[in-house]
């Protein structure tokens, strides 16, 4: 059946005026908007049935929307982030926190699929890889209501873990993963997305502080997505561009001093880095409602009814919640609440998820386990979240 194009019109402008509603809710009551999100896809679904549903057209524009959003939702934490010797022990924090929680919740649930599934460990790692991130996508709109500190650490926690387990999940792609000749050669690429990122950083800084034009600032994310993309064809960690230059952006000041302040000096450089964070933020905003929709519609809720997707959903998200406390109580030796929580699974899950080729694919494992990964650990966030505010609350009237 199709659609007029005013009907069209009509359905994208109702999804992006639901999700502004979603997350005005979400602020609210700390419902995450992805599950509200996701749950309007999975009805969608259940009234239109497969009347629109095409298999590889969903999973290519899950795949394009999740690379455009992770871009968009790494550089609006980017431009968030203040750099300075203050931050020293927060950024460190949050990297040992990020680092180390990835590979021990990688190893275990990759240990999990082979027990579960008799497979290799090396394919079961990629998948577990994937299930090991934190999703920024969530996580960060979720914590503006919580303490600068506390928010800072998420933000900073998050986006490392987008981009230590996007580079850990390309070096797994490689063949002979284990020869030394492997790791030399990720490593001569992490070293050559650091010298990219630096180069262009300054080219992009240069063209907002410079281009007499008013339109500049799509095309500068025209230019982060081509280089993102290209980085992503050779498995450069090419995320790790996209965060080089949000934060050297943002901390323009402390960062452009000397030669570097002449050349790229503006006098309104303030308010194009305002107006660039509204962009990011709309365009972010964008990206994300419709990808999460989507992805619902792909859910096929029969897959819940499998007694599979729940027993071995449910270990991963103990081995995730196990790892985490572990960290943060004896470690870290900080406040469990609402961190502890704070550990949804979503975005780069995903997307890392319907990019593993089919060498390295494991036939038996179930997608629903997927879908079930990430509403539970969205729900358990949501928990958390509820905790922390009514805990804060009877502080207060303490």
């Amino acid at each position: 059946m199709g659609l007029s194009t005013y009907t069209i019109i009509i359905i994208l402008s109702s999804v992006i005026i639901l999700s502004y509603i979603f997350s005005m809710l979400s602020k609210k009551t700390n419902i995450p908007s992805v599950l509200l999100l996701i749950g309007t896809g999975i009805v969608v679904k259940q009234f239109a049935g497969h009347l629109w549903y095409n298999d590889v057209i969903i999973n290519k524009l899950v795949k394009i929307l999740g690379a455009v959003g992770l871009i968009m939702i790494v550089l609006e934490a980017a431009l968030d982030l203040k750099l300075g010797r203050e931050k020293i022990k927060l950024i460190r924090n949050s990297l040992g926190s990020a680092l180390f929680i990835f590979l021990i919740s990688a190893i275990g649930i990759g240990f999990l699929i082979v027990w579960q599934l008799g497979v290799s460990f090396e394919n079961a790692f990629i998948y577990a890889v994937s299930l090991s991130i934190i999703s920024s996508a969530i996580v960060i709109p979720s914590s503006e209501n919580l303490p600068e500190e506390k928010k800072e650490f998420i933000v900073y926690e998050s986006s490392l873990s987008d981009i230590i387990g996007i580079m850990v999940f390309n070096y797994m792609l490689m063949d002979n993963v284990m020869s030394a000749s492997s790791a030399a050669v990720f490593g001569g690429k992490i070293l050559l997305a650091v010298i990219i990122s630096a180069a262009a950083t300054f080219l992009l800084i240069y063209i907002l502080t410079r281009a007499k034009s008013h339109i500049k600032f799509f095309m500068l994310f025209a230019v982060l997505a081509l280089i993102y993309a290209l980085g992503e064809q050779i498995h450069l960690p090419s995320l790790l561009i996209v965060l080089v230059f949000g934060l050297v952006f943002n901390n323009y000041p402390f960062i452009m001093k000397g030669p570097l302040k002449k050349l790229f000096y503006n006098e309104d450089i303030e308010g194009i880095l305002s107006f660039m964070k509204s962009i990011t933020a709309e365009t972010s905003f964008l990206i994300r409602t419709f990808f999460f929709i989507i992805f619902g519609y792909s859910i096929d809720l029969n897959v819940l009814q499998e007694r599979e997707v729940w027993e071995l959903g449910s270990m991963i998200i103990a081995i995730l919640f196990f790892v985490r406390f572990l960290y943060l109580r004896l470690i870290l030796k900080t406040n469990l609440f609402p961190e502890l929580f704070l550990m949804p699974r979503g975005l780069v899950t995903i997307l890392l998820f319907y990019s593993i080729p089919a060498s390295k694919s494991i036939g038996n494992f179930n997608a629903g386990i997927l879908f079930f990964v990430v509403a539970v650990t969205s729900l358990l966030m949501m928990v958390g979240l509820l905790f922390y505010r009514g805990k804060g609350k009877v502080e207060i009237e303490e």
